[in-house]
């Protein structure tokens, strides 16, 4: 079974430094810390990206089948402050597998003390218990996600017999100077989505245009309610929707991150997902979608815009993002390994 967490604080010495802990989860005054962890861990790492309280809270606050904030994740602390966290989930993987995923961050300051390993090997443990659980026919590896810039885990994972097996870029256009707006294939008109029962129809539409590419996603009501209340979501008006009648053809939900662009010093929208459904496709409609976005950006004053793809996208997404201006500008990259069932 999987170990239950309790108000008792965990105690894991398997390489944590004297007078460090590990306990469970304790709510916002834990969120609160988190912000500083990971925002320090990026800038560390030179990921350029910044989290939030609100964003934080809307992640741990839908408990759903794969995550659970009061049973997957872990707290290391020194005097009971955080000063790391780790977390776990699972996914059933577009290429027949099950993944069980291992994430995590360690404030720059207590780096290179052996927490990332202890938290690495807790989290493993707790997933082979919960995969010993459950009942598939499906092959079970470990998996885990680090931006090539996060050296030091990128060097914890290899060495613990990961392997990488797939790669990410974030892509960046660099000005929003020269658009050429196409007009939508024949039969096709943009209009907005507004409230629950249209945006659940543009939330199930994108899951659906994703079922063909590498990975997995959950898509339970618990992970609409995530992205109905997600701080970043709340404008809706920056989505580009096309429409043929009543069907939704393909999306873009774009998002504007005020406060990040300030932390950052830029002017950057986020062309967050791109999709097509498969009735739709080849017809030009993911460059048009792509290009309107960024001239809706540009009109709410924006100067740069970014956004990530699949290295192997079996779309020609790569292509078509190139075609629209945008150049790679970093790399992550999937890693996985083997599960081996404790006996």
């Amino acid at each position: 079974m999987a170990l239950p967490l309790t108000d008792e604080p965990m105690v894991d010495t398997a390489g944590l430094p004297a007078g460090v802990a590990m306990r469970p989860f304790a709510g916002d005054d834990d969120l609160r810390v988190f912000v500083e962890i990971a925002n320090a861990a990026n800038l560390e790492d030179h990921v350029e990206e910044r989290t939030s309280f609100t964003a934080l809270q809307n992640w741990v606050g839908h408990p759903s089948r794969t995550f659970d904030a009061m049973k997957d994740l872990a707290v290391v602390t020194v005097d009971d402050k955080p000063i790391a966290y780790g977390w776990t989930g699972w996914v059933d993987s577009s290429d027949g597998v099950r993944e069980y995923s291992s994430r995590g961050h360690v404030h720059p300051a207590w780096r290179r003390r052996g927490i990332g390993a202890a938290i690495l090997r807790y989290n493993e443990a707790r997933l082979r218990r919960l995969a010993a659980e459950h009942d598939t026919d499906r092959p079970r590896v470990h998996s885990a996600f680090a931006p090539d810039t996060r050296l030091g885990a990128v060097a914890l994972l290899k060495a613990q017999g990961y392997l990488p097996v797939r790669y990410f870029f974030d892509m960046v256009r660099p000005t929003l100077d020269d658009l050429v707006v196409p007009e939508l294939p024949d039969g096709l008109e943009y209009r907005p989505v507004s409230g629950r029962e249209r945006m659940r129809q543009l939330f199930d539409a994108d899951v659906e245009a994703f079922l063909d590419h590498w990975g997995g996603f959950d898509a339970n009501d618990a992970a609409f309610e995530q992205f109905l209340a997600d701080p970043d979501y709340q404008d809706p008006e920056l989505f580009v929707v096309a429409w043929d009648g009543d069907e939704i053809a393909g999306s873009v939900t774009n998002v504007i991150n005020a406060r990040e662009n300030a932390e950052l010093g830029r002017l950057r929208g986020l062309l967050d997902s791109v999709s097509v459904r498969r009735p739709w496709r080849g017809r030009g409609l993911g460059y048009a979608l792509v290009m309107r976005s960024l001239e809706l950006l540009r009109e709410r004053g924006m100067t740069s815009a970014w956004l990530g793809v699949d290295a192997e996208n079996p779309n020609g997404a790569l292509r078509l993002y190139e075609k629209a201006g945008f150049a790679v500008d970093t790399r992550g990259t999937a890693y996985r390994k083997p599960m081996e069932m404790d006996t």
